[in-house]
């Protein structure tokens, strides 16, 4: 541990009783902390207390208690999903008590070098690559952070002969203070998660947290072809290593010859790295790469990039590439029923996410969209539902708005799924219209371009329904 000792009788406040909660709550506590956890479910709905009360650590139910947050508390850590406006977190914030997320304590107790892997989308593919990519050097990864294990779980099991490979959200960054990673990727940036943020400029700084702490020894991975990504240079201290598929770059990761308009989509392609002596070295042709689709030829450059910065040979990058073949959730085949293929990508909550999903195909699609509204338009879906899509299921919350694009859109075939209390049977409904619409060699791509939540627990939740509704086609 780098210094335990800095928690020791501090009296601090976990909110949350999510798994990183518990995690972080455990860690604390064998650190010497005086830990409280709270969670405003009822105690009923919370059978961790279980698992943490044993310990001698004070969990609080039901509710936010009035004191819960004093001028004795020393830290406050919030499940990055809490907003800014809990009272529990206000109260901190007026008392000058540093809130932050279990990242920053995870930072704080471990021995390995950590790669930081954020951006609006590509997280969990990129994570997943690169962790493939050490694995296969014999660098030791453990993969962690929002991409499954918490990061203080897995930080008590790491050395400093290991690589912590962490997937990090826009909120758990929000919450660090100190956080510096050895090597930070930002992969992408647009406009998601204005709910929670308040505003893009809130989201921005929250990403760009990743570089915030690093020095002249880190390094920072960027994607060139995004504008605000370009806009951090003069702000960032580490070596910067940046990734391409629009340009050759001088130094660093890109794709040869470079995805332009207009360019023959036939095109023989190769990702390429060029370091700082201007040796060239092709790491893979395009072709070869597990995972269809423009914008993972763009995670599969950052990952070649942060596996070259940890120290993984190039050459031994190809075959981690060519292996793997995708995340739940993420462009994810599910099987062909007659003729058509169907693919769950229910990670893609926001327009950006469904565009490039959509440019993926060259067949024509028969698209299942719609969920949370967040207040987005969706008129960005406009040119790639023309170019891209025979027709349109629409459901949930923002069903209207995006059957409102797709007819300006030129398309003729709009269906609404039947609506009712039960979530499953809305999207059961769904598939079964975006199947009578499909024909041979036609792609059925779930892409909701929206949040979960007005309907389902979770993104996962909607993608396992959606493929169960196939398989039972």
């Amino acid at each position: 541990m780098k210094h335990p000792d800095s928690y020791r009788g501090k009296e601090i406040v976990v909110l949350g009783l999510a798994r990183s909660g518990v995690q972080v709550a455990k860690v604390l506590h064998q650190a010497g902390a005086i830990v409280t956890v709270n969670d405003r479910k009822e105690k009923d709905q919370c059978p961790e207390a279980g698992e943490l009360e044993p310990l001698g650590i004070t969990v609080i139910c039901g509710g936010h208690p009035e004191g819960l947050v004093h001028p004795g508390i020393s830290l406050l850590v919030k499940n990055p999903g809490i907003p800014y406006t809990a009272p529990p977190v206000q109260e901190a914030l007026k008392l000058g008590i540093e809130v932050v997320t279990e990242v920053e304590v995870a930072y704080h107790i471990c021995e390995a070098p950590i790669i930081g892997i954020t951006g609006s989308n590509g997280k969990t593919t990129t994570t997943t690559w690169v962790g493939n990519m050490l694995e296969a050097a014999g660098m030791r990864p453990i993969v962690a952070g929002n991409i499954g294990t918490p990061l203080c779980e897995a930080a008590q099991h790491a050395d400093a002969g290991n690589w912590m490979v962490t997937e990090l959200s826009s909120f758990q960054l929000k919450g660090t203070t100190d956080f510096r990673p050895r090597i930070g990727c930002l992969l992408n940036l647009t406009e998601t998660h204005l709910d929670y943020h308040g505003s893009m400029e809130d989201y921005a700084s929250s990403k760009a947290k990743m570089f915030a702490n690093q020095k002249e020894d880190d390094t920072a991975v960027l994607n060139w072809d995004d504008s605000y990504c370009r806009s951090l240079v003069p702000y960032i201290k580490a070596k910067l290593l940046p990734f391409s598929v629009t340009e050759e770059l001088q130094v660093g990761v890109y794709v040869s010859p470079p995805y332009i308009p207009d360019t023959e989509d036939d095109l023989e392609r190769s990702i390429v790295y060029r370091d700082s002596d201007g040796r060239s070295q092709v790491i893979i042709p395009v072709k070869e790469i597990g995972i269809p689709g423009r914008f993972n030829v763009a995670n599969a450059a950052a990952a070649c990039a942060i596996a070259i910065a940890a120290g993984a040979a190039p050459d031994g990058l190809a075959e981690p590439l060519a292996s793997f073949h995708g995340v739940e959730h993420r462009l994810e085949y599910v099987r062909d029923v007659g003729g058509a293929a169907y693919y769950n990508n229910s990670k893609a909550t926001n327009a950006k996410a469904t565009g490039m999903a959509l440019a993926s195909f060259h067949q024509p699609v028969v698209l299942i969209a719609g969920g949370l509204d967040r207040g987005s338009d969706y008129m960005e879906l406009m040119p790639l539902l023309s170019e891209h899509v025979k027709a349109v299921v629409v459901l949930g919350e923002t069903a209207d708005k995006i059957a409102k694009v797709a007819e300006m859109a030129g398309l003729k075939h709009i269906r609404k799924a039947d609506t009712g209390e039960d979530a499953a049977a809305v999207l059961r409904s769904a598939v079964q219209e975006a199947a009578a619409l499909a024909e041979a060699g036609d792609v059925v791509l779930l892409s909701p371009a929206c949040a979960s939540w007005d309907m389902f627990t979770s993104y996962e939740e909607r993608g396992r329904i959606f493929k169960e509704a196939v398989h039972n086609l």
